[in-house]
């Protein structure tokens, strides 16, 4: 049996597990078979020619990364959506005044993310605040503390987390 038929017998094995897998973490299973479907092309690209030591934990990997590269994105392009949302509705209000109340409440919020922020290990803090006031990539975050793109996403996701979960306790 050639690699590109054994690459497709493991491909078409897993196919199923692979969209449930996909599915979990983008939340829709009709994006999940997309994904998996370029999942299997850029597998097939890569096992051309050459032997790959633990093809299926590849194969799952190329899913993972392309599920969370696309849960990203949306992501990202709900917030622009809503910034812009936002910005639209301030320019239709006539005052742009804060009000003595806005401007208490607003004080209070931000002093509770203050006090959550100074609850959190101190790594997962510089993440947080590299990420979520620095602007920094998870690439960045992860040169400057030293660890994987991957862990410096999980201790932005902890940090901004916390800081959720103690605002809605306020």
């Amino acid at each position: 049996m050639s690699e590109n038929s054994t690459a497709l017998s493991l491909f078409v094995t897993h196919r199923r597990a692979l969209i449930d897998y996909a599915s979990s973490i983008t939340g829709s299973r009709a994006q999940a078979e997309d994904l998996v479907q370029e999942a299997w092309l850029r597998f097939d690209e890569a096992s051309r020619g050459r032997f790959l030591e633990d093809a299926k934990g590849y194969l799952y990997r190329i899913v993972r990364n392309l599920a969370l590269d696309q849960h990203r994105r949306l992501l990202r392009e709900s917030r622009l959506i809503a910034h812009d949302g936002i910005e639209r509705a301030a320019e239709t209000c006539h005052d742009a005044i804060p009000t003595p109340e806005t401007v208490a409440l607003f004080k209070d919020e931000i002093r509770c993310v203050m006090e959550a922020m100074a609850e959190l290990p101190e790594r997962t803090r510089i993440a947080f605040e590299m990420h979520r006031f620095g602007g920094a990539t998870l690439k960045e975050i992860a040169a400057f503390l030293g660890i994987s793109v991957s862990l410096a996403q999980i201790l932005v996701t902890d940090g901004a987390e916390h800081c959720k979960q103690r605002l809605a306790r306020r």
